[in-house]
This record gives C-alpha cells, sequence and structure tokens, in this order.
C-alpha cells in the first residue's frame, strides 16, 4: 500500500532535486523513496556539507566572535570545570538582572 507524505522545502532545492533526479533518469519519488528505505535499514542520516554556503546565521556568530576578539573579550580556561563554572556564573548573574 503507497501513502503520501508531504514535506516543506524550499522551491528553488525542489526544482534542483527534480533535475538532478531527472538527469540520472530516476523520479525524485523514487529518489526519496530510496533515501528513506536506507535510513529504515541502517538507522543512520548521511549529510554532507562539501557544497554547503555557510547560513547568514553562522556568518553572523563568525562576525560576532571575531569582533569580540578584537575587543578582548576572550576568556581562557585551564580546566573544563573552570569553564563550566564561568558560563554557571555569568547565567546566575544575567538571571539577577
Amino acid at each position: 500500500m503507497n501513502t503520501v507524505i508531504n514535506i516543506k522545502t524550499d522551491s528553488k532545492i525542489k526544482k534542483a532535486a527534480q533535475k538532478t533526479a531527472e538527469d540520472l533518469g530516476l523520479s525524485l519519488s523514487g529518489v526519496i523513496n530510496s533515501y528513506l528505505r536506507q535510513f529504515v535499514r541502517s538507522q543512520t542520516i548521511f549529510v554532507s556539507t562539501k557544497f554547503s554556503e555557510p547560513s547568514e546565521l553562522l556568518l553572523s556568530a563568525l562576525k560576532e566572535a571575531q569582533d569580540e576578539r578584537k575587543k578582548g573579550n576572550v576568556y581562557s580556561f585551564k580546566q573544563p570545570k573552570d569553564a563550566v563554572d564561568f558560563v554557571d556564573k555569568m547565567i546566575v548573574e544575567k538571571n539577577k538582572k
């Protein structure tokens, strides 16, 4: 018995995926079904970032980190517990405000 799965995806991704599948002589539905079978069989998800562009959120976070470093807002810890204690202290101080 077949069923229908509705997903939301970027229209550009859908068109590119349809074109790629067509170029390989496959339907997009066939490709997705193959991925679902592989997912169930292996219980793993393969993700490749080989061709990915960094997201706007990542670019913004990197710029913020660079700016903070230039300002000297850099912390270094000798032990992991020291870092955890520092973050805990920051959380407590933030919650006081």
